[in-house]
């Protein structure tokens, strides 16, 4: 039964990876057919976005209602059928709309199966559950690309994501009773313990520190994934082809550095974990830095830096519950939720403000900054959680 519910565990993260990828890979196509600018994918993303913080940040009530299976696959019919939606608009502002219900849906799947993977699983579990996403948002351009390719057009691609979607929806929903025996376990926790409100989250000892961690931790995910390859095809003199290719290979050192880490996770513990990952950050940060001649150093340093991010986002998450107990642990990690998208929305336009107005060769210190808050903030917490009670604030 634990096995099979794992497994279920693991669809609904390639599920929650699906759509992500889908607005890049589309949007192209899209803009023409809507005829709108193409600055107004960044409406979509921002409205996405802003209904993920807001569900988030609601998470813990609703999980403590109804239950991490019930939140996960509620919200996973939903995203199905807010992109079955994306697929049948023939205009722009019904997409905006559509993308609430759809933001909204994607914050609960990830703050319940978040959290209920760090109650009941393996840091080993929660790393190779992360590579999940990663697959799923590196195999859900080509389902696009195949769609731009045929007849169907965009459109295609998202009535094909959304389809798999309202599968995997029907079934969780279907196999909902395997959650009740872990639940059971949970159960006084949730009983007991009422929903906490954001200023008493916030109270918690080390919480703030966590929360500026795990906001530069996402704003350095994000400012990589949108402007390494401008970075490298401006700055270094790289061909765009050559910097596309490097731009997605840290995305893949990303996934592939969760598989890898789940081998050594549970042996190393959350904190070696986390700390290896922002010297290998560093490392890469550097290498992409320094001047040296050729552009070697810099496409490796990218590989590198996404093989540093690869631990820490699933480590952070692990260590919730042992830093501030599993009754809090809920609330907590809907709130570094919300963080998360507020460092992956906020930090990239601004570098692109930078980049701009300044020189975009300041990528590599701009993302050394926020990776010294990282480090800061993390061994804030590691204090502060180890010199007060679990949960005190």
């Amino acid at each position: 039964m634990a096995t099979l519910l794992l497994a279920l565990i693991y669809l609904a993260f390639v599920s929650l990876g699906l759509p992500d990828s889908l607005l890049g890979a589309g949007w192209p196509a899209m803009q023409q057919d809507l005829g709108v600018p193409l600055s107004y994918a960044g409406l979509v993303a921002m409205v996405i976005s802003g209904g993920t913080i807001v569900s988030s940040l609601l998470s813990d009530r609703m999980t403590r209602r109804f239950g991490a299976g019930r939140v996960t696959a509620a919200s996973v019919l939903v995203s199905a059928l807010a992109l079955l939606g994306f697929s049948l608009v023939g205009s722009f502002w019904p997409l905006l709309v559509l993308a609430v219900p759809f933001g909204l849906s994607a914050g609960a799947i990830d703050a319940a199966l978040n959290n209920h993977v760090a109650l009941h699983y393996s840091s080993r579990h929660m790393n190779w559950l992360h590579c999940f996403w990663g697959v799923g948002t590196v195999i859900s351009p080509f389902f696009m690309a195949q769609a731009l390719a045929s007849q169907h057009g965009w459109a295609g691609g998202y009535r094909t994501v959304a389809l798999i979607q309202l599968g995997i929806g029907v079934v969780l929903v279907a196999t909902l009773p395997l959650w009740r025996r872990q639940l059971a376990q949970t159960a006084e926790l949730r009983t007991t313990a009422r929903a906490l409100r954001l200023p008493e989250i916030l109270r918690i000892r080390g919480v703030k520190s966590l929360l500026l961690a795990f906001f530069g931790y996402c704003a350095v995910e994000g400012t990589a994934i949108l402007w390494g390859a401008s970075y490298l095809a401006i700055q270094r003199g790289v061909d765009t082809t050559t910097a596309a290719r490097y731009a997605a290979l840290f995305l893949l050192g990303i996934t592939g550095g969760r598989f890898l880490a789940g081998f050594v996770a549970d042996r190393l513990g959350d904190r070696t974990m986390i700390r290896l990952g922002l010297a290998l950050m560093a490392v890469g940060i550097v290498a992409v830095w320094l001047p040296v001649p050729g552009t070697a150093s810099a496409l490796n340093g990218l590989v590198v830096l996404g093989l540093g991010c690869a631990p820490i986002y699933p480590a952070i998450i692990h260590s919730t519950p042992a830093n501030f107990g599993a009754e809090n642990s809920q609330a907590i990690v809907g709130v570094q939720m919300a963080a998360a998208y507020t460092g992956s929305v906020a930090a990239p336009p601004l570098f692109g403000l930078i980049a701009n107005h300044v020189d975009i060769g300041l990528f590599p210190l701009y993302l050394l900054v926020l990776t010294v808050l990282v480090a800061v903030m993390i061994e804030r917490v590691a204090r502060r959680t180890a010199a007060a009670p679990v949960g005190a604030v």
